[in-house]
């Protein structure tokens, strides 16, 4: 019984590579250095910073003075947070918000190539709101626009990773 377990445990691992399983790694880009267009005190300008140069294979750059020695420039060209009312009761009190976060950026080289057109991300979350819970949904909010804003990181990296030719 014991020698079975052990026989089928032998087993998963060649089962899981067999079918092409294989845990994710850092993306690879065909770029090495890239400037950054964004305001300083972008928190989504500075995440994607540190997701790019966390994969120790892409040096960002800020300053403009660096902006023609570099491989590739990626404008972030909008970045808006935007609180919509989507829900009232019958006294006309909020009861339902959808937060949005919109993005549009654009990857271009120093030549003035666009391997990736100016393009918008949008991530949108419902939230529900009460007057008497306010600074715990304030509270809510923020970690909703973190989330959101971790969310078109992660999908602006995968576009960034797709470019295979400058």
């Amino acid at each position: 019984m014991m020698q079975r377990r052990l026989v089928l445990a032998g087993f998963a691992p060649l089962a899981l590579s067999a079918c092409g399983f294989k845990l994710r790694q850092a993306p690879e880009f065909a770029f090495s250095t890239l400037y950054l267009a964004a305001g300083e005190s972008s928190p989504l300008g500075n995440e994607l910073r540190r997701n790019l140069e966390s994969t120790g294979k892409v040096k960002v750059f800020r300053d403009g003075k660096s902006i023609n020695d570099v491989d590739v420039i990626l404008d972030l060209q909008q970045e808006q947070r935007e609180r919509v009312v989507v829900g009232l009761n019958a006294s006309g009190q909020v009861r339902e918000l959808q937060l949005r976060l919109r993005v549009r950026f654009r990857l271009r080289t120093p030549e003035g190539n666009e391997p990736i057109p100016s393009v918008e991300l949008l991530q949108q979350r419902d939230i529900s709101y009460n007057e008497t819970q306010a600074l715990a949904k304030e509270a809510e909010e923020a970690l909703l626009y973190r989330n959101m804003q971790s969310d078109i990181v992660q999908q602006m990296l995968r576009r960034l990773a797709a470019v295979k030719q400058l």
